[in-house]
């Protein structure tokens, strides 16, 4: 074949390094958005925080200039700062937007294996202000000392011999974060000795350095698993014939009294009805997780990016000032490019100014987004902010990605962990979105307040009679809302909510 040189002409779509540093922004949390700041404040010289600066509030429906003042300080050389102008409107005050909480269903109590036998109180978390004047989140410390530590203290007051004090210390720093011994005694000796003799005689001492441990405060520490926790703080308690039959059903039967099953177990264990009780009673009083109140946890706090308030009849929507970076260019190494010749262009640091203003800029049109989506959502849900999640509407991305001339993709970045501080509590944007269920009327119905409607019936129903799924279905057809039994399974199920029979609760 004889080589040959042909022109075409094409078209492709570029992205720039600005556009996909925009981009990428656009997607991040505000945590991950913090990290890149500091980053990016190690790196850059040119960039620098204000500490002084303070946010302006924007108003509703006013997204004007926030870039374009950005871009015009970044033509003038006058540095730049995110969040405004000094034509904005008034600074926010603290006591004009206070904090909310809100319930958290999902908070990594046991659930699997506990379920149905001990309710445990869900945490919450602040949305933002708080306490603290410079809104720092704390690290918050269930313990002053750790699990490990506290039963080393008490190990200190035991009379035991050099060999045993050794082989309990190898088993308190073997307990977890719960105060369970994962691995088997076999496994921690094989771990400890290659040789088969010292291993059996060092097995002795672990069985006898289990004891020990399992005498040890919080009562529970060093069990295998659930049961035997269970077991162990039943015997540290007076012996009643409460006892005996608790002791009995957390050996054997804890998953009859997790379904609530309560003939059977009276069956299995010979208990009438009273005394079964008194032992459900008792099971519940215990802590399935010993080493829980020494656990050094840092608190996950959601930090919301946006906050609604209602100011007379008007709905108003700002970026909340704990989020926004406060970044401005450093005048000194500014001052002294523009008075290098060529410096600008030419230097490595003429390149990391330019990286500094696209970086500030991108950061402002980030925020910017954010709160045109947020206005976008608020004017669309307007019910919500007034009565509730009971009258969210239906709502999907393409509405508002079409009402603001953005791809649906850029609505979804946006919405992703992203949160929204309202008098009901703080919600991820994304929570406003919900598919539509056709009503009786013609008309639809949102999927998000149909969860509300559903877990408000179970709030009010009877504890010795727990609504079915069925029954719930029936009963949301009376308010014309059709929906299917395995739909409301979908739902109940999405909010964490057991099945009847795990919601039973006998009187």
């Amino acid at each position: 074949m004889k080589p040959s040189l042909q022109v075409r002409l094409s078209q492709h779509l570029s992205l720039t390094p600005q556009l996909q540093q925009s981009i990428r922004l656009l997607q991040l949390s505000t945590l991950e958005l913090n990290q890149e700041v500091d980053q990016m404040l190690a790196q850059n010289p040119l960039l620098e925080t204000d500490e002084d600066y303070s946010v302006a509030a924007p108003e509703l429906n006013d997204t004007r200039g926030s870039v374009s003042e950005a871009t015009a300080a970044e033509d003038s050389g006058a540095d730049m700062e995110v969040g405004g102008g000094s034509e904005g409107p008034a600074e926010i005050q603290a006591e004009d937007f206070g904090g909310t909480e809100r319930e958290d269903w999902e908070n990594g109590t046991e659930r699997d294996d506990f379920d149905g036998i001990r309710e445990l109180p869900a945490s919450s978390s602040g949305s933002g202000g708080g306490d603290d004047e410079d809104g720092e989140r704390q690290d918050q410390s269930s313990g002053e000392i750790s699990l490990q530590e506290h039963l080393v203290q008490q190990m200190a007051g035991m009379s035991l011999s050099d060999t045993d004090r050794m082989a309990l210390h190898v088993l308190i720093e073997s307990l977890n974060d719960d105060g369970y011994l994962e691995d088997s005694l076999d496994e921690i000796a094989a771990a400890l000795s290659e040789n088969a003799e010292e291993r059996e005689d060092l097995l002795d001492h672990l069985r006898i350095a289990l004891k020990w441990l399992q005498n040890m405060t919080p009562s529970g520490v060093g069990a295998k698993d659930l049961p035997e926790c269970l077991e162990l703080q039943l015997r540290a308690l007076p012996r009643s014939e409460a006892q005996v039959i608790a002791i009995i059903i957390c050996k054997r039967h804890l998953d009859l009294l997790a379904r609530r099953d309560h003939k059977k177990l009276m069956a299995l264990t010979g208990a009438d009805d009273g005394l079964l009780r008194e032992a459900q009673a008792l099971i519940v009083s215990l802590e399935p997780k010993p080493g829980r109140a020494f656990a050094r946890s840092i608190s996950t706090a959601v930090i919301p990016d946006v906050i609604v308030r209602k100011v007379g009849r008007e709905l108003r929507v700002i970026i909340n000032p704990e989020v926004a970076p406060k970044l401005r260019i450093n005048e000194m190494y500014a001052n002294a490019l523009r008075q290098t010749r060529g410096g600008i262009t030419n230097s490595a640091l003429g390149t990391q100014l330019q990286e500094a203003r696209w970086f500030i800029k991108n950061i402002q049109q980030r925020f910017d987004t954010i709160l045109r989506v947020s206005q976008a959502i608020v004017e669309r849900q307007k019910a919500f902010f007034t009565h509730g999640a009971l009258a969210m509407k239906p709502l999907v991305l393409r509405e508002i990605a079409d009402e603001l001339g953005l791809h649906e993709s850029t609505i979804s970045r946006v919405t992703t962990a992203k949160y929204m501080d309202t008098l009901f509590g703080t919600f991820e944007l994304k929570y406003f979105f919900g598919s539509g269920l056709s009503t009786e009327a013609g008309g639809e119905a949102s999927s998000t307040a149909v969860r509300a409607l559903i877990k408000q019936f179970i709030d009010a129903e009877n504890p010795a009679k727990p609504l079915s799924d069925s029954a719930i279905a029936s009963m949301l057809e009376e308010q014309g809302i059709q929906v299917a039994r395995r739909t409301v399974a979908k739902y109940r199920e999405g909010m964490k909510i057991g099945t009847t029979t795990m919601r039973r609760v006998i009187s």
